[in-house]
């Protein structure tokens, strides 16, 4: 979601491997600017070759807005 000159992306998920939601944004970053290709992204997954994705986005302006725990799960 633009806003401005801020970008919004928001990733759902019921765990993240280290750094993932870093890779997932410089990937999608680069898409987005033509630097890659879906079908380049396509592959990397096919491959399963992480060198093939988009680089680890700085941790700077991401952050965790909110966990979402099951009933009777453990906190």
């Amino acid at each position: 979601i633009g806003n401005g000159n801020c970008t919004v992306i928001r990733y759902d998920g019921t765990g993240f491997l280290y750094h993932m939601v870093r890779i997932l944004t410089g990937t999608l970053l680069e898409v987005g600017c033509a630097e890659k290709s879906i079908e380049d992204i396509k592959m990397a997954l096919e491959q399963k070759e992480r060198e093939l994705t988009g680089f680890l986005a700085p941790a700077r302006g991401l952050f965790l807005e909110k966990v979402y725990y099951q009933e009777g799960e453990e906190r």
